[in-house]
């Protein structure tokens, strides 16, 4: 399968606007210490601090000391040790919490090829097609968060519809059936968060990997392209 452009990181979109809700619904549950260690659970701790902050959190819970000291000169209270007592599931809007996701994770069509029956997809050639139809190289792999467990297993969003995850994943790049339907090289892919139907996909991905929706989460923003949106 030939791409047409270089392949690229995928982007972890993220919503001030989803933030500022949910830390302000976080507050109102009670606490006062958000955790943000890992990098904010990979949505970019010296972004999300002064968010949270406004939004009426009293304190940070953060690595490190030099992490601290840049956020107390923005006027933001924080502190390496002590328990953090804000539900983080809450705060950043993962699966379950009822508050908007803050983190979108989105790739991009590279390419279309189609495949007849027996065709191949994917190194290993775990996945081979039992029908004729179109598959997308979309960009993403497991070196960004889309671990390997999710070949054959996993889904990602295309044109509104959740399209199954073919093949092993790769280091950066994987492969989605579009089961019949087409789709256009440079289509955004969602493969968690948004308002569409992978919007709690993260849940899913927890029950095949066995990891944790944080870890997933923490992982792909902290590998992907960050970009804040209002």
């Amino acid at each position: 399968m030939n791409s047409t452009q270089n392949s690229a990181l995928p982007r972890a979109v993220l919503s001030r606007a989803a933030l500022a809700a949910a830390a302000q619904a976080a507050a109102a549950a009670g606490g006062t210490t958000a955790d943000l260690r890992r990098d904010a659970w990979g949505h970019g701790v010296l972004e999300v601090a002064p968010t949270v902050s406004a939004a009426g959190i009293r304190r940070v819970l953060v690595d490190d000391e030099e992490i601290a000291g840049k956020l107390r000169t923005d006027g933001v209270d924080a502190v390496t040790t002590g328990p953090a007592d804000i539900d983080p599931h809450l705060l950043y809007g993962l699966p379950g919490a009822g508050t908007s996701p803050v983190m979108r994770l989105m790739g991009t069509v590279m390419s279309i090829k189609r495949l007849y029956p027996g065709d191949a997809v994917s190194y290993g050639y775990t996945h081979r097609a039992d029908a004729e139809t179109m598959v997308a190289l979309v960009t993403g792999g497991y070196a960004q968060g889309i671990v390997r467990a999710l070949g054959n297993h996993g889904s990602a969003e295309i044109d509104g519809v959740l399209r199954p995850i073919i093949g092993r994943v790769a280091m950066d790049v994987c492969v989605v059936d579009l089961q019949g339907a087409d789709a256009a090289e440079g289509a955004e892919v969602t493969y968690f968060g948004g308002d569409g139907p992978a919007r709690d996909a993260l849940a899913e991905w927890a029950l095949i990997t066995g990891l944790t929706v944080g870890e997933l989460a923490a992982v792909a923003g902290m590998s992907s392209e960050r970009e804040w949106r209002a």
